[in-house]
């Protein structure tokens, strides 16, 4: 009896053996669904998919951090809507006005930010001497940015005084086209835009510094869990000091 139970434990244990013992899973990272506009060189969509500075940066950051990410580029209000609809979102590049500031948790800043007021240098009848002299001209303006809600505080009319513009490369065009007196738009941005065009830099001429006080930052939902946030501001700290950030830069601004 003895030698049977011996026999038949032996044959329970053989056959224990030749089942595969179940691994335990890795766990899977945290994945940021990021949602950004064309705004180059920032940020856009490039030939290979998202580009642009705050684009590196951010992989650069998620890499660091041991995150997943996917960046998605969209017309502003689209990618408002969508980063508002993902309690796993991020969105940029964001002016950190003091209305936006219980909307996000915010990492950063990414950049410097200097808004200025241009026109065409042909139109030398537009004669500017300051802000106040806005009324009665027809000045582009993106959507929903910040320079908008500016020049809305300021008592600007939209539709008579405001032409509303999807992105900086249409409200570039509708300049170039004579659709307004002139156009509010980030100096490096124009000068960008004006590249794609096989313009110079000459064409247009800054009256204006409207905003040079505030940088840009990336905006996480509001829900996202903190250590996140933590996560991704220790990484972007470390990537400015050793000297990555100054490098990425380079690359887009000199």
């Amino acid at each position: 009896m003895r030698r049977r139970e011996l026999v038949r434990g032996s044959a329970l244990a053989l056959g224990l053996a030749s089942v595969p013992m179940a691994h335990a899973q890795p766990a899977q990272p945290f994945f940021l669904q990021a949602f950004t506009e064309n705004l180059p060189p920032l940020n856009f969509s490039g030939a290979s998919g998202p580009a642009g500075f705050s684009v590196d940066l951010l992989r650069m950051m998620a890499g660091e951090a041991g995150l997943g990410l996917d960046v998605q580029v969209q017309p502003w209000i689209r990618a408002m809507r969508s980063a508002a609809e993902s309690k796993h979102s991020v969105l940029f590049s964001l002016a950190r006005l003091p209305e936006r500031e219980a909307l996000f948790q915010w990492v950063g800043p990414i950049s410097e930010r200097r808004i200025v007021i241009y026109r065409l240098a042909r139109r030398t009848d537009i004669h500017f001497t300051g802000l106040q002299q806005l009324q009665g001209l027809k000045i582009g303006v993106v959507r929903e940015s910040a320079a908008a809600k500016r020049l809305l505080a300021m008592g600007l009319t939209p539709e008579a005084e405001i032409e509303w513009a999807q992105d900086d490369a249409s409200n570039l065009r509708k300049l170039l086209a004579g659709r307004m007196d002139l156009l509010v738009m980030l100096d490096w941005a124009a000068a960008w835009n004006l590249k794609q065009h096989k313009l110079p830099f000459a064409s247009l001429t800054e009256l204006a510094a409207m905003d040079t006080d505030l940088s840009y930052w990336y905006g996480l939902h509001p829900e996202i869990e903190p250590t996140i946030k933590q996560r991704l501001q220790s990484a972007l700290d470390r990537i400015k000091l050793d000297g990555r950030y100054a490098a990425l830069r380079r690359r887009y601004f000199d």
